[in-house]
């Protein structure tokens, strides 16, 4: 059995994944305002749900158009990273989730910020992102969400309340994972000399 070549990452701007990526990220602001503003929760979880949408496809498109490129590498996780922290700090300020939850999460993410910042003075890349990673974006991204929904009454804010944080503590649990294998994956790299 033969493995697949790695396709090549180029330098172009324009391609159909990060006009995609970039059109998620305008959409950052607006996802924030439909939850704080109005409180239009479900119009907000539509934009959420087209976010998530939007992100596999610019990854599918991505390799199945050859269109691989460096800007869209980092697109994505920033993509990724900045819905999250609208949707913890907007679920924060309207008291859907505590403030412990929201401090959890940003805690990783100021964890990995250093690690990242510590592997690009030693001359590293950052690493590629791990499974663990990927799941763990992906559950938190469906907590978010059914933590919204549960905001109001009825048997759909129960359900939703209920599989909105079994999601949630999967999620921060695979999220403090994933940090913990990044950190093991750079620490010989950090230790080694230069």
């Amino acid at each position: 059995m033969t493995t697949p070549q790695a396709q090549p990452v180029s330098d172009r701007v324009w391609t159909v994944p990060n006009i995609l990526s970039f059109v998620r990220l305008l959409f950052v602001p607006v996802f924030f305002w439909l939850i704080v503003g109005p409180e239009a929760d479900v119009a907000a979880v539509i934009v959420l749900v087209a976010s998530g949408i939007t992100d596999w496809l610019d990854g599918r498109l991505a390799r199945r158009l050859a269109q691989i490129s460096r800007l869209g590498q980092v697109l994505d996780p920033v993509a990724d990273r900045l819905y999250t922290l609208a949707a913890l700090i907007a679920l924060g300020l309207r008291d859907i989730v505590p403030w412990w939850f929201v401090v959890v999460l940003l805690a990783r993410d100021g964890w990995m910020f250093l690690v990242i910042t510590r592997l690009r003075r030693a001359d590293y890349a950052p690493l590629p992102v791990n499974l663990v990673g990927k799941a763990a974006t992906v559950t938190l991204l469906w907590c978010f969400p059914l933590l919204l929904l549960s905001a109001g009454s009825g048997w759909v804010a129960t359900f939703t309340a209920v599989f909105g944080w079994a999601f949630a503590l999967w999620g921060v649990g695979l999220y403090w994972w994933s940090a913990v294998i990044y950190t093991r994956q750079a620490g010989p790299l950090l230790r080694s000399p230069t």
